[in-house]
């Protein structure tokens, strides 16, 4: 069927002709590598796309800029834009998520762990980021350029920013590492070849590493603990406790569980100490909660052997009765491995210690266990004696708590 004759005579419809509200309309969803290649169809788009209001959502989404930040840089949106991105534009599609991860958890710490603030250092350039390339003769990923951008790791310092753990005879704290330092520790020994370490504990020496590169088993850009082979002959064979799969997985996710509460404040640091939610049980006025971490320091794949700690919070309800109050007297507990066999162990107290539990307090303590299987879980009771009428004992549950080792590698060497 033949087009109607006036159809023939009318002109195509162009977005140039349309009027310039509607056409700021269209342009303001384009993202900015589109804005940018109107500028180059004609005059007319050229005008249009560097209108300033329309560079406004850009400069949020992708370098965080406030209207605060803009009015004191004195500088319209489409400038601070081309400027910003003129110094990082290699990180954009990573910088707004770091900067967040960043923001958030300093306004945190400085909630919560003051102190923690002074250590971390300022930002560093890009030329020394090129420099400790060219030492170490190995590329760093732009997720971890991008973040020492914003902040140099921290002074080696306790507490370590990247978490603690203790127990009776034994602290971790791991410090983030600075671009410098972590320079000075890649390793090319066989084992860890072309492994750069991104934190380091004082107390114990223990770091994280990222393998730069795909050998030895690993997989390019993976986060690990060491763990030496202890069976094997060749001293290079190295088993890897995986802790992330990029830089941006491993910080973004670590200060996520920080600034939602996931990891507890105790006296003034981060203890990494995981609380499943469903792992609390309330016997009569009493509630226990059990929180627990793996110990990759005190591990070992060969021979099998699998270290844990808990910590676990004893508390009376502060509507309880003064006349409820009690004293600890002894502990039960049923340990299961993953192949099913089950320990039972039964003894005075906690920790040496019969913790008196009265309306409104709250006891804690941590002690520690270990598998010969990757996973394990405990759960118990604990006996009490009522303070007012000492012929009463009653039983107080431990909810059943499982342990998971982390995925691990075994050494190719």
């Amino acid at each position: 069927m033949a087009a109607p004759p006036d159809a023939e005579l009318s002109p195509a419809l162009s977005l140039e002709l349309l009027p310039t509200d509607p056409l700021l309309l269209i342009l303001s969803f384009l993202d900015y590598r589109d804005l940018v290649s109107c500028c180059y169809l004609n005059r007319r788009l050229n005008q249009l796309s560097s209108h300033d209001p329309l560079w406004k959502r850009h400069c949020k989404k992708y370098w965080l800029i406030s209207e605060e930040e803009k009015s004191r840089r004195n500088q319209g949106w489409r400038a601070i834009f081309i400027s910003t991105y003129s110094d990082l534009g290699r990180y954009i599609h990573y910088y707004a998520t770091l900067k967040k991860a960043w923001d958030d958890l300093e306004q945190y710490l400085g909630q919560w762990c003051p102190r923690m603030i002074g250590s971390l250092k300022e930002s560093v350039r890009e030329e020394d980021l090129d420099a400790v390339e060219a030492q170490i003769h190995c590329k760093l990923p732009d997720d971890y350029r991008c973040s020492f951008r914003i902040h140099n790791g921290q002074k080696l310092v306790v507490p370590g920013l990247m978490g603690s753990m203790a127990l009776s005879n034994h602290y971790r704290s791991e410090d983030l590492l600075d671009i410098d330092t972590a320079a000075g520790g890649f390793q090319q020994r066989l084992g860890l070849k072309q492994c750069l370490p991104l934190t380091f504990c004082i107390h114990t020496g223990l770091s994280q590493y990222m393998a730069l590169e795909s050998v030895e088993g690993r997989n390019k850009y993976e986060i690990f603990y060491q763990c030496p082979d202890q069976m094997a002959r060749n001293p290079s064979a190295i088993v890897m406790f995986i802790t992330g799969t990029s830089y941006l997985e491993w910080f973004t996710s670590y200060v996520n569980k920080v600034v939602t509460g996931g990891y507890p404040i105790i006296r003034d640091q981060i203890f990494r100490y995981v609380h499943d939610k469903d792992c609390v049980a309330t016997t009569e006025d009493i509630t226990v909660s059990v929180s627990t971490s793996f110990l990759p320091e005190l591990s070992s794949v060969h021979p099998p052997h699998y270290f844990f700690t808990y910590r676990i919070r004893i508390e009376m309800s502060k509507d309880a009765l003064p006349e409820n109050a009690c004293q600890l007297e002894s502990r039960y507990w049923r340990i299961t491995n993953a192949k099913g066999d089950v320990e039972e162990v039964q003894g005075p107290g906690v920790v040496g210690e019969f913790p008196v539990i009265s309306p409104g307090k709250v006891y804690e303590y941590t002690s520690c266990t270990t598998f010969s299987t990757t996973s394990g879980y405990m759960e118990g009771y604990y006996t009490f004696h009522c303070l007012y009428n000492k012929d009463r004992f009653f039983n107080v549950t431990i909810p059943r708590f499982h342990m998971v080792c982390p995925t691990f590698k075994v050494s190719t060497a």
